[in-house]
């Protein structure tokens, strides 16, 4: 083993600079491509088969055949996770993502490309958001309607975003972008989604307008085992800079308290909230690591 992590490729476990995609390919020069992302908790990697269900969802919305079966998936991705965990410290872990292109848009016949990689969590980067919260701003950027492109599929077309994120950190850079949608309530950020609390209930959008996060279904399945009231629904400014506590939830922050929205604080100013902290405490005794203390062992 050396000391570059491997990674699946086109039907072979190679070193990452070997996994080289075409400059005919449909995934580079469209974006005609779909993906999903999990990770990995003390070297365990979380909910693999939900991941799959929904990168399998997308393939046949965009209708890619991967050339293979979700159980063959799941083989290849458990291969080479396994393979790059003794590259990684004990106390870190993996993000780990599955991607399927089109495939070389010239070919009269294109076989898809199929990826499956690693890359390490950035506790470092992100370990201040668990101490002073993170910092939300709304862009102008809009989320793609869904009558446009369904945000239920999760794709590799994410310029939505980018520009939303250049626009935000030309601001603030510590700003994470959270879009409104074409009603204008607030939708979701790259790969994050949002909740607010309100009198002790806990709201969050409705699913169609937004990419229903992983994440997202676990804290609303803890939040029904703790008694805590969810309710799924249109949520606007109003409601977010009126809110007693809000978060984000997503593959990497798993829960990350949010402390202002375009600069207005949330609640009291206390992070986590009360709600937000036993939905954190929840998370981590259910994934079996300290998800709040894995961020903040990074602190400088």
């Amino acid at each position: 083993m050396t000391q570059e992590r491997v990674a699946y490729f086109n039907g072979d476990i190679v070193p990452e600079s070997q996994a080289r995609v075409s400059i005919r390919d449909a995934g580079f020069l469209l974006g005609d491509a779909v993906f999903d992302t999990t990770r990995t908790f003390g070297g365990r990697i979380f909910k693999l088969d939900e991941h799959l269900d929904r990168l399998f969802n997308s393939l046949k919305y965009m209708r890619i055949d991967p050339g293979m079966s979700k159980e063959q998936m799941a083989g290849l991705t458990m291969e080479v996770l396994e393979a790059n965990l003794p590259l990684i410290d004990e106390s870190d872990d993996y993000w780990v993502s599955q991607r399927v292109t089109r495939g070389e848009r010239s070919s009269p016949d294109p076989k898809p490309t199929v990826l499956v990689e690693c890359l390490p969590l950035p506790f470092a980067q992100r370990a201040k958001y668990y101490v002073d919260g993170l910092p939300i701003m709304v862009p102008s950027i809009r989320r793609t309607p869904p009558d446009s492109v369904s945000p239920r599929a999760k794709l590799h077309h994410y310029i939505n975003f980018v520009l939303a994120e250049l626009e935000v950190k030309a601001q603030a850079p510590d700003s994470w972008a959270v879009l409104l949608d074409v009603n204008g309530n607030i939708c979701e950020g790259n790969g994050a989604n949002i909740f607010i609390v309100k009198d002790g209930v806990l709201f969050t959008p409705r699913e169609q307008y937004v990419l229903a996060g992983i994440s997202r279904q676990t804290t609303i399945e803890l939040a029904q085992e703790l008694g805590i009231e969810l309710r799924e629904t249109d949520i606007d400014l109003f409601d977010a800079y009126t809110a007693d506590e809000a978060f984000v939830t997503s593959t990497s922050f798993c829960i990350c308290p949010v402390s202002s929205v375009n600069g207005a604080t949330i609640g009291n100013g206390a992070v986590p909230g009360p709600v937000t902290d036993r939905l954190q405490k929840a998370y981590s005794g259910l994934v079996g690591v300290d998800i709040v203390g894995q961020y903040l062992a990074r602190l400088d």
